[in-house]
């Protein structure tokens, strides 16, 4: 059943060389069926990579979205009234977005590599810090020298190594069906498959690197998003490090020209292109199925009830939530556990150690507090209910790679964007007192970051047109309110392996959808989102997946 409202048809304009979605001139258009052959409910990127997908391929789609803008987590906004910067809100980095998906819905769009890995203040003595240089082998191991890690340049190189044929051997399976466990184990050899997982990350962090500022630079990427130890028994460090280098078979975190907005505005170009239906500010409330169809039943802007049948539906909103929408209790309540914090600066800090250029330590990722023992400490202090006494955190500069995010004003200022991603801020430390928590999580990192640079870094931040300072603070239960991610988990739940669990041998045998690791307990609902298996990340991967096990390929 459908019954009457406005629908938005997406066409593309040129816009500043990219594609800018615009509502067409006839607004009070009302869905075109009765019945669609797949409704997608949510408009993030994996949303709508699975419908440019399934109707580029001529199937008939209806995507629902419940905020008056598509793009989810993946957008770029003007965060700060008067001034002219569209920062990454949500998200800020590409790694694991197949060349695949780029070339199959023809986006255009620009991934730009960063020269600078990392740079991180030694903890005990802020005048030094490892700067890793991409481009340039003998001053990367002049800097781990100065930093007392000469020891560890060798087993560096070697890491790096392993881990890029590890990238080489596994991220080519993430546009096939999921390979079997058997399969991935022979892709990898014995040696990773002890060392990533059957034992905690930890133990080969330790056997491998002397150093616990070069420790912690390694664990970082087992952290992003994931609240646990090195040691953790679940392996959920493991799984979460594993998704972070295998990035494009390189491991290589890029920048995206015009800001992760770039990336939702070319894929609503392809749902555009392909003939998708897209409304926005529809809140769906309900999926049910039967034996005949599948329905979808939302409210507009009015509180309207609406309903429409589909042969499948396609979750682009997270397992906890879609359990919900069928009217289940949810198996378990995710938990997310960072602090996103966006400034906007009149010029980047100045550093204590002082042979290293801000803008190359700004470049790259810049680790805060992140040695091997102070993440251990931050994990056990937040564990325990406290905001940690040193908050750990990672800043990323856009602006000094892809300036186009900035107005010509702001950039002719020497403005810059700075991002800061802060660990072991778990959800459960907001529940109480939002406002009073993020607050003091807020102080308490940016006494964290002021404590390795040379000045403080409220004194480079710019204002407003207001007159207030450039700078944002988003929680978990921030994050949960503003673009839905269940206790603000940016995974929308734990990780998983990217291949079948052990026992699937017979891969042959399995339902299309559990082959494609998109599989609910009901035929006509896939999961096309970050809670997916391969999911997590501004990817496309569980969204190009549903589609794939729905075309049969």
């Amino acid at each position: 059943m459908v019954l009457p409202g406005p629908v938005r048809r997406w066409r593309s304009r040129a816009s500043t060389g990219r594609y800018r979605a615009a509502v067409s001139d006839d607004a009070t258009t009302v869905p075109a069926r009765a019945r669609y052959d797949v409704v997608v409910v949510g408009g993030g990127h994996n949303g709508l990579t699975a419908a440019a997908y399934l109707a580029q391929a001529g199937r008939s789609v209806l995507l629902l979205e419940a905020a008056d803008h598509l793009g989810g987590a993946t957008q770029s906004a003007r965060v700060f009234p008067g001034v002219d910067a569209r920062l990454s809100r949500y998200s800020y980095l590409v790694s694991l977005l197949p060349a695949a998906v780029r070339d199959e819905l023809g986006l255009r769009l620009e991934l730009r590599r960063r020269r600078f890995s990392s740079y991180t203040p030694l903890p005990s003595d802020p005048a030094r810090g490892l700067l890793v240089d991409n481009a340039d082998d003998a001053a990367t191991r002049r800097s781990f020298e100065a930093v007392g890690a000469g020891a560890d340049v060798a087993a560096w190189h070697a890491f790096g190594a392993r881990t890029a044929a590890l990238a080489r051997a596994l991220f080519g399976t993430v546009t096939e069906p999921l390979p079997t466990a058997e399969e991935v184990r022979a892709r990898l050899g014995a040696a990773w498959w002890t060392d990533l997982v059957e034992r905690p990350l930890g133990e080969l962090v330790e056997r491998t690197f002397a150093s616990d500022l070069v420790r912690g630079v390694v664990l970082t990427d087992a952290l992003i998003g994931t609240f646990a130890g090195a040691h953790d028994a679940s392996l959920v460090q493991n799984r979460c490090f594993l998704y972070h280098v295998i990035g494009g078979g390189t491991g290589d975190w890029d920048v995206p020209v015009g800001g992760m907005g770039a990336v939702a505005a070319e894929l609503e170009a392809a749902c555009g292109r392909a003939g998708v239906e897209v409304l926005t500010s529809a809140r769906v409330t309900a999926v049910t199925t039967s034996s005949a169809a599948a329905e979808v039943t939302w409210q507009d802007d009015d509180g309207r009830e609406r309903a429409v049948a589909a042969d499948h539906v396609l979750a682009g909103c997270s397992p906890r939530d879609l359990d919900h929408l069928r009217g289940r209790v949810p198996e378990q309540e995710p938990e997310g556990a960072q602090l996103k914090v966006n400034m906007l600066l009149t010029r980047l800090p100045r550093l204590r150690d002082t042979a290293v250029d801000p803008a190359a330590a700004f470049a790259g990722t810049f680790h805060v507090n992140e040695g091997y023992a102070q993440l251990q400490r931050a994990y056990e202090e937040a564990a325990a209910g406290r905001v940690p006494t040193v908050p750990p955190s990672e800043i990323y500069c856009h602006s000094l790679t892809d300036a186009s995010i900035l107005g010509p004003e702001v950039r002719a200022r020497g403005w810059h964007t700075l991002t800061l991603f802060g660990l072991h801020m778990p959800a459960r430390l907001f529940h109480v007192d939002p406002e009073g928590a993020r607050a003091q999580a807020l102080a308490a990192t940016l006494r964290s970051l002021d404590g390795v640079l040379a000045e403080p870094v409220e004194d480079c931040l710019a204002t407003d047109a207001d007159g207030r300072p450039c700078l944002e603070a988003r929680t978990p239960v921030d994050l949960e309110t503003d673009v839905g991610l269940p206790g603000g988990h940016i995974f929308h739940r734990d990780l998983s392996w990217p291949w079948l669990s052990p026992g699937h041998a017979d891969a042959a045998s399995l339902d299309p959808a559990a082959r494609w690791g998109v599989a609910t307990d009901d035929a006509r609902i896939l999961l096309c989102g970050a809670g997916a298996v391969r999911g997590g990340g501004v990817s496309g991967i569980p969204g190009r997946s549903a589609a794939m096990a729905l075309l049969g390929r």
